[in-house]
Parts: structure tokens; sequence; C-alpha cells
């Protein structure tokens, strides 16, 4: 799984991600992670047979995992409300109880998203503080649901070590391969265990003549053959390795576009990335990404950080490249056109092409690719179109810090004894 972080970060510090240098502004403003506490409300809300219901005060704090299936993890506070849980209404219909009376609370959920509207609680903790008394503390989990773990998850070595010796054992590379980073994973509990796993690998100096497995004197080589792959395991019951699946991807390593000698002609040679016949290789590449990739706007090239180029039965062409998000969607556009504008504020992509031509054919075959980079989100959207409140943006001595107000819920004007969050913006500025 594609693994992308978003700092959701509505009433502490947020600093700017840094994609490929760029500077990036978070606000709250994200109607999805709205959608998502939503629903995570309305699940605890429906949880309680008696009471009152509770209303968002404020979102935190959360995470944002774009993959075969979009994850949102976050934390929001809670305030009650004056409807009943048998009332019929919905929270947002809801005032916020008498302050002196009003119990509180903090939430820390995990919703999936797998259509457009569709979204599911995988996890939820909440700690209720009653109006007098001990803080309460209620759980959810859906077992039987897809949701994230943790990549230090001791639970994934023995699967990574079996994924790395068959990896070894499987293919014709001449050096055995180690593991260099976990990048996701993911955890369904069925009659057993399935568990879903990206992760890289590292060409190590121990070649298969040598050496069968992996020892501690095989060390990865800074300038070997890298590869990303993807593995599915089934653990059944008995905590056995019961079924499994495997995807990786090689590239070749720094050490292949250095330059070669002259009679060498069927190496891989460095090629400057400004040079036409990269230009013509990317035009492929990056029409066989909008094809192949499911989002709805098109993506364009807009860094080349490196290119080979390797004469096989016609030309072979090696290109990374980061992509990024325009602003013409695939509804409105028939194709991506030069006019079609990056969004300030809008998905990265790190990517890897390999282009295959045959002129003398007319035949072209790439194939792409990508991960994303540290996830962005939508800019600032006018008035009243969002739950939550907008950013403000700071000047400080030391440089421009970004602050962002409470992102509180604009509910109904509330009963006696509180003023609603929607009524008067509350600041909480943390300085640093």
């Amino acid at each position: 799984m594609k693994l992308i972080t978003l700092l959701f970060l509505c009433s502490r510090l947020v600093t700017g991600l840094t994609q490929e240098g760029a500077s990036q502004e978070i606000d709250c403003n994200d109607e999805d992670v709205f959608q998502a506490v939503d629903v995570a409300l309305k699940k605890y809300n429906a949880r309680n047979q008696s009471g009152n219901q509770f209303m968002l005060y404020r979102v935190t704090e959360g995470t944002k995992m774009v993959g075969a299936e979009t994850f949102y993890s976050f934390k929001y506070q809670i305030k009650e409300g004056n409807c009943s849980v048998q009332s019929g209404l919905t929270w947002q219909d809801c005032g916020f109880k008498d302050a002196e009376e009003a119990a509180t609370g903090e939430c820390t959920a995990t919703v999936g998203k797998r259509g457009p509207k569709k979204f599911s609680v995988a996890t939820q903790t909440c700690k209720i503080t009653p109006g007098n008394g001990p803080i309460v503390t209620d759980e959810y989990t859906c077992l039987g649901c897809v949701h994230p773990i943790s990549t230090d998850n001791p639970e994934l070595q023995p699967i990574l070590k079996h994924a790395i010796e068959h990896f070894n054992n499987k293919t014709n590379h001449s050096h055995l391969f180690a593991l260099e980073e976990v990048k996701t994973a993911q955890r369904q509990v069925v009659a057993g265990l399935n568990f879903e796993i990206t992760y890289s690998i590292v060409q190590t100096n121990c070649s298969k003549k040598h050496f069968l497995l992996l020892t501690p004197e095989c060390k990865s080589l800074p300038d070997g053959d890298v590869g990303e792959c993807r593995h599915n395991a089934y653990v059944d019951i008995k905590q056995r390795i019961a079924d499994f699946s495997q995807n990786c991807d090689l590239y070749p390593g720094e050490d292949l576009v250095q330059p070669l000698p002259e009679d060498c002609p069927g190496c891989p040679r460095k090629i400057p990335v400004d040079s036409p016949e990269v230009t013509e290789a990317l035009g492929h590449a990056i029409r066989k990404l909008n094809t192949q990739n499911s989002h709805s706007f098109y993506f364009k090239i807009d860094t080349v950080k490196k290119a080979t180029s390797q004469v096989v039965a016609g030309m072979k062409y090696f290109i990374e490249f980061i992509a990024r998000e325009t602003e013409c969607s695939k509804e409105s556009n028939a194709e991506l056109t030069e006019n079609c504008e990056v969004k300030p504020v809008g998905q990265s992509l790190n990517c890897n092409a390999n282009v295959y031509m045959r002129p003398w054919e007319n035949k072209v075959e790439p194939t792409v690719n990508c991960r994303a980079l540290e996830m962005i989100t939508m800019m600032r959207r006018p008035p009243g179109f969002s739950p939550f409140r907008s950013v403000q943006v700071q000047e400080t001595k030391e440089g421009t810090t970004r602050l962002l107000n409470s992102c509180e819920y604009k509910g109904r004007p509330s009963g006696a004894g509180e003023s609603a969050p929607g009524s008067k913006a509350e600041s909480s500025h943390l300085a640093q």
C-alpha cells in the first residue's frame, strides 16, 4: 500500500511540510476529515442506550494514509449536547448542554474510506469525563476491518523474514537482497490474520555463488540495485504463514549510471534529463501514469531527477521523476494539455518509469511505478463552506510560523452557560 501523511493539527503549532523543497500550508478545511469524524461520532453515540448525545467540539490532530483504501486516524474532543440518544436527532441538530453539567471527552479513532462517501470505523477509544466524576474509557474495535498497524509491529518480523528469503530464492539476481525499510502495513482479523505490507529492499555484497542465505557479513551496497515490494500474507490460527503473494519491482543502482567504456554498447548510460529523447520517453510515461491511476485529476511532470538509456533491440529508458497533480480533471478534459497548471496545493508522486521503444515497429511499452509523497490538503475555502475554522499565519522574529485557530465545530447556538464555538473564535495558539 502506498503510503502518504497529512498533519491535521488544529489547535497546535503547524509547521510547513516539505515536498521537494516546497513548503505546504495545512488548514482545517478538509471535507473528508469532517465526514470521517462525523461517522466516528455517530458510531459512538449509537452505542449509548441512554443519556444525551455528544457533539463535536474540536478536531486536534490526525493522519491520512492512502493506498488501495484510505484511512484517517485522528483525535477529536466532544461535549455533551442537550439531545437524548433516543430523540431521533443527529448530533448536528443539538446544542451544547450547560457547561457546569456537561460531560466532555476525547476520542482517538481510525476510519477507513472505500468509496466517495463510504466511511467505516475500524477502531475508536473515547475517554469521557462526566460533569462531576472520574474519567471513563470506552473502546470500539472492528476486528474484521482492514486497518493500518505500526511498521515496527513484532508480528511483521516472521512475515518479512519469509518474504526476503522467498525473493532471494526465486529471483535470478547474482546477489542477495536485504530489507531496507518497511513503508506501510495493514492487518485484518479473519480466521487468522491477513497482512498487506509494502517495503523496500537493497542489494548486498553477498553473492549467491558464495552465500546461500543472508548472514551478518552481508552489508547493503550504497550503489547497489534497489527494489519496491508489496507482500500479502495469511497467517492461520496456528501462527503459520499459510498463503502469501509477492510482487517486487527492481531498479538499477547508481553504479549502473556511471560513465562506461566505449566498447559497452549494451550497457545503461546516464543521459541529460533535458535531452529530446528523455522528453519523448517522458511523454509516454506520463500518459501511462494518467491512464493507469484512478485519480480524478491529471498529473504532469514537475522534476526529472535522473535518466539512463540502454541499447537493446531498440532503446530502453529508465527515468526517475516527480509528478504533481494539476487543476485539470479527467471528467472535464479529454487529455492532459500544456494549459493544465499544477495545483498550488495538491498530490505529488515520486515515480520510476521504464520506457521501451522500437520506432521502426511504432512500438512503445511504458511501465510506471509511483509512490505518494507526503500528502497536502486543499487550500482554504470560502467562509461558511467548512464546519471548521480556517488558517491564521503569524510572523515571528525567527521566520514565518503557521498557526491554526482551534478547529471548532460551528454548531447551533447553545443554551445558557456557554457560548457556541461558532459564535466566537476561540484560538489556542502554542508558541514555539
